[in-house]
């Protein structure tokens, strides 16, 4: 059992005492705390990772494709300043209308958009500047060309690459982080999330599907899985919860985006006092801290 992911743990623990003898679920309140944090995180006015970078940084310059098949619009990368200071910045596009959504896969990247976000990385390396990723996905597309073109190899190479990249990353999870699709872009040295979001390997619909065979109990799974801010952050997935407007990050996109502009100038100011050796040692000592295997009491 050593090494086991700790959130499979706590969901197989947690899903074995609430079962019953006929493997029914018992019934779940009409609506559970855990469901309404994923409301707020899946709110349609939440700003997307388009919306937090156009208020957080400035000269936005895009760069396209992957130099070895195509242009993922689930993708965005470029670079652009942050209080003066050059950064790349990475994340996923969602789209506003529905025609967008379907375009970008409603923000799921294909293999090429992590392969577009890794090409990004390895130039912000060769010209000494600092990684931002922001994640807003349920996860990596599961398509068949996807997987066709080596959507879990993409994956894996950009966790091999981002843990040994010699300038500073941070991670931002502003909605949900989903899976090895939000993984992909989150290995750094910080990995923030916001107040409302949510972290997890699966979405609580096929968590319930796969547990009871019905979707319906997803409110149930989603209390089982612990995939708040808080409950991940105990569990060492993640370094800082930033806060939201009293309402939520859907209530005040401006408001939202100046408490993470804080955090992240905060971190980079302390990344950058450290030297590279010590930097990629420490981002990856942490990473392999976090799958640590425990009994709760």
């Amino acid at each position: 059992m050593q090494g086991l992911n700790p959130w499979v743990y706590r969901l197989r623990i947690t899903m074995s005492e609430q079962q019953t003898a006929t493997s029914q679920p018992p019934a779940s309140p009409a609506i559970s705390p855990a469901w309404l944090k994923i409301e707020k995180a899946r709110h349609p006015q939440r700003p997307l990772p388009m919306d937090l970078m156009g208020h957080i940084f400035t000269d936005f310059s895009e760069i396209h494709g992957d130099r070895a098949f195509a242009d993922d619009e689930a993708v965005v990368c470029g670079m652009a300043r942050l209080n003066g200071e050059e950064v790349m910045v990475i994340g996923n596009r969602k789209g506003g209308t529905t025609k967008e959504r379907i375009r970008r896969n409603f923000g799921m990247p294909h293999p090429e958009g992590y392969r577009k976000a890794l090409r990004a990385m390895k130039i912000a390396e060769k010209f000494n500047r600092a990684v931002v990723t922001f994640i807003d996905l349920p996860g990596a597309f599961p398509g068949l060309g996807a997987e066709e073109r080596g959507q879990s190899e993409a994956i894996a190479r950009n966790l091999f690459e981002m843990a040994k990249l010699k300038v500073p990353t941070i991670a931002i999870i502003s909605g949900e982080g989903g899976s090895g699709g939000a993984l992909a872009l989150a290995v750094a040295d910080r990995v923030l999330i916001l107040e409302n979001a949510l972290y997890f390997v699966i979405t609580p619909e096929s968590c319930a599907a796969i547990m009871w065979r019905d979707a319906s109990h997803k409110q149930l799974a989603a209390e089982a899985m612990r995939i708040s801010a808080e409950e991940v952050k105990k569990l060492g997935c993640v370094d800082e919860i930033i806060s939201e407007p009293a309402e939520g990050a859907h209530s005040n996109h401006e408001a939202a985006s100046a408490m993470v502009r804080e955090s992240i100038a905060r971190h980079l100011k302390e990344l950058w006092a450290m030297n590279t050796e010590q930097l990629v040692a420490a981002r990856q000592a942490k990473f392999r801290n976090i799958a640590q295997f425990y009994r709760e009491v």
